[in-house]
């Protein structure tokens, strides 16, 4: 009988359940993915069950914890309350359960699938460097960044056969911390309604100067790890400072402090505040250079967001950070929390037109090839089906 369950799951559509605590909340990252890979996953012809707080047939309540529900939310974040009896209806012949987070509700859903014979999968979504610098002084703990791989390790993943990560930087942290599952190396990829305007591509009418205002674009929670404050000190200093609009879209516990400091700072008044996600490629699209100035990220979408809709990325370089690989030459990256160094690249990029016209069409062509959803779900399908074997 499991030999034929096991040859069944090879060719067939699968039955998968999608646990995330946040779903129907499209300000986050992590449920962004979960949105976008269950449409594509439906459009491949799979049977996919969304499991959490916001979910239209499997919702979960909202779970309070004292004082981290708080912080979570200004980074439009929620826990969800476990229930046995929402994930026994969800699981009920289903092929494969994939965990999205490690925290209480992930933890139950795992545990009620495995009583159901139902093989548990696993993404890691959430990195513990942006775990400690939403914490505060306590990053500055020694031995702390291990503890959390450890706890999340302990909590979740340990059980896990297969983890699916989305960036070979993220396994590489996994294994150095001694994460012994099987790790799938598939980039979260990008919804194909991010598409590059018209004007994207080379032309040889492009303008020899740069229009004013120049839009400048960042995307990502307004907290310490995503360092939006040196992007904003870097327009300051640039040489085009007057010509330059800013925007950072994105929500989190630093709005008020980035807001003022651009206030002082900018010559024109920026745009920091949430943009919901329908908005984005279209927001994108208006702009002309991206920025991304982060320090920690497991994978950083939005900058794969902004090359499909055909703009060129200027990246921090950290070691903490995968993003600093979407980069096709040197203009694009520069030392993490160097704004003297940002200036310079944003200057050479306002002053080179033509080759940002160029890079941009490069850009978007290089995203198409290699970052599309339907080809991270495919992967992911096949992780799936092996788990289920």
């Amino acid at each position: 009988m499991r030999e034929q369950s096991r040859e069944k799951t090879t060719d067939r559509p699968l039955v998968i359940a999608l646990v995330v605590d946040t779903v129907g909340n499209q300000g986050n990252g992590t449920s962004n993915s979960a949105l976008q890979w269950a449409a594509e996953l439906r459009r491949q012809g799979h049977t996919v069950r969304l499991v959490g707080i916001g979910s239209a047939e499997y919702p979960a309540r909202v779970r309070r914890v004292p004082l981290v529900s708080w912080v979570a939310a200004k980074q439009q974040m929620q826990f969800a309350e476990p229930s046995d009896t929402l994930f026994r209806k969800a699981f009920e012949g289903a092929d494969v359960v994939h965990i999205y987070t490690p925290f209480a509700f992930g933890r139950r859903a795992a545990h009620v699938a495995r009583t159901m014979g139902v093989p548990v999968t696993a993404g890691y979504h959430v990195q513990p460097e942006n775990v400690l610098y939403s914490a505060g002084p306590l990053r500055l703990i020694p031995g702390a960044q291990r503890f959390i791989y450890w706890l999340f390790n302990r909590w979740l993943y340990h059980d896990i056969a297969h983890i699916h990560t989305p960036t070979e930087m993220t396994a590489s942290l996994l294994r150095e911390h001694g994460y012994r599952a099987k790790l799938h190396v598939i980039s979260n990829g990008y919804a194909p309604r991010f598409t590059a305007r018209e004007t994207s591509e080379p032309q040889a009418d492009v303008q020899a100067e740069p229009h004013v205002p120049f839009r400048i674009i960042a995307s990502g929670r307004l907290a310490h790890e995503k360092d939006h404050i040196t992007l904003i000190k870097a327009v300051a200093m640039s040489r085009h400072a007057g010509d330059i609009q800013l925007i950072i879209a994105g929500t989190g516990p630093l709005k008020r402090y980035l807001t003022f400091r651009a206030n002082r700072l900018l010559a024109r008044k920026a745009d920091i505040g949430f943009h919901p996600n329908a908005e984005m490629p279209e927001l994108l699209r208006s702009c002309d250079l991206f920025v991304h100035c982060s320090i920690a990220d497991i994978e950083s979408i939005s900058v794969i967001e902004a090359m499909a809709c055909g703009l060129v990325p200027v990246i921090a370089t950290s070691e903490l950070s995968a993003a600093s690989q979407f980069a096709l030459l040197d203009e694009s990256l520069f030392g993490v929390r160097d704004v003297a160094m940002l200036a310079r690249r944003i200057d050479w990029w306002i002053d080179h037109p033509c080759e940002l016209a160029e890079w941009g069409a490069r850009y978007a062509a290089h995203t198409r090839e290699h970052y599309s959803v339907a080809s991270s779900v495919r992967q992911f399908v096949q992780m799936e089906r092996e788990a289920a074997s």
